[in-house]
Formats: C-alpha cells, sequence, structure tokens
C-alpha cells in the first residue's frame, strides 16, 4: 500500500493551551510518521493561499485573522491511509458533534478555536503540504518500530 502526506496544523489556539504535544502524541500513536515538523507564524500570504478557495466568503476574514493571531505547529505525517486515519482523530469540525476521544471531542468546545487542522483529500494534502514545507525538509527514514505497524 502506497504512502500518503497530510499537513496537520496545531492552531494557535493549540499552542496557546499548552496541548500540541497531546495533540502530536495523539497522532503518533496511530503509527503514522513525522515526516516534517516546525513552529512558525503564518504571514497574512501564507494564510491566504492556505485558504484561498474561501476567499469572498463571510467567514474568511476571521480564518485568516485567527490563524495569523500565533503561532502554529505545522507538521507533515506519512502513512497508509494518513489523511483518513487523521481526519478520523481530529473528530468532527464541530467539537460538539465531535467523538470522545477525537482530538476535538476531547480538547475543543467552540467550533472557531477547534485546535487542529487536517488536509480534506489527497490534493489538498499535496497543496497544503507544499505551502508548508520545502522538500528539503521533509525527510524520509526507517523506524525499528515499522514492522509492527504495517504488515
Amino acid at each position: 500500500m502506497a504512502n500518503e502526506k497530510t499537513l496537520i496544523l496545531v492552531k494557535p489556539d493549540g499552542v496557546q493551551r499548552g496541548i500540541a504535544g497531546q495533540v502530536i502524541t495523539r497522532l503518533e500513536a496511530t503509527g503514522l510518521r513525522i515526516a516534517g515538523m516546525k513552529l512558525l507564524q503564518i504571514s497574512d500570504e501564507l494564510a491566504a493561499e492556505h485558504y484561498g478557495e474561501h476567499e469572498g466568503k463571510p467567514f474568511y476574514p476571521g480564518l485568516v485573522a485567527f490563524i495569523t493571531s500565533g503561532p502554529v505547529v505545522a507538521i507533515c505525517l506519512d502513512g497508509p491511509n494518513a489523511i483518513s486515519i487523521v481526519r478520523k482523530v481530529m473528530g468532527s469540525t464541530n467539537p460538539a458533534e465531535a467523538a470522545p476521544g477525537t482530538v476535538r471531542g476531547d480538547l475543543a468546545i467552540d467550533i472557531g478555536r477547534n485546535v487542529i487542522h487536517g488536509s480534506a483529500n489527497e490534493e489538498d494534502a499535496a497543496r497544503e503540504v507544499a505551502l508548508y514545507f520545502s522538500d528539503v525538509e521533509l525527510v524520509d527514514y526507517a523506524r525499528a518500530i515499522d514492522g509492527w505497524i504495517v504488515e
């Protein structure tokens, strides 16, 4: 089975609340591999590229204002079915509808402060990973535990 790469952002609320480590731990526990990770302050320009599909919608200015309001942790995860696995771990966009055990179900209560972003599909993942990581920032490596994670 081919590996997928996906982008995760621990949003400014997650970083400010000091729960980025909990989010990363939950993602790593799935068996997905961290291919890249960094702390950064998203610029207005990067936010506009990231959320370009929403430009002109009433909620767009708030999205940009929030994602640029503080540092984020950008993570590229790699592994079989990475996109769908991360989406399950994240939970529904609205924390009020997110299942217990998911990041949003356990760590958030407001849709506007839902702690985490994850790529929605393969096309978005490819575009988003490229926005946040250059090829040299992504590391391909083997782990001693990989044989215990994937058959």
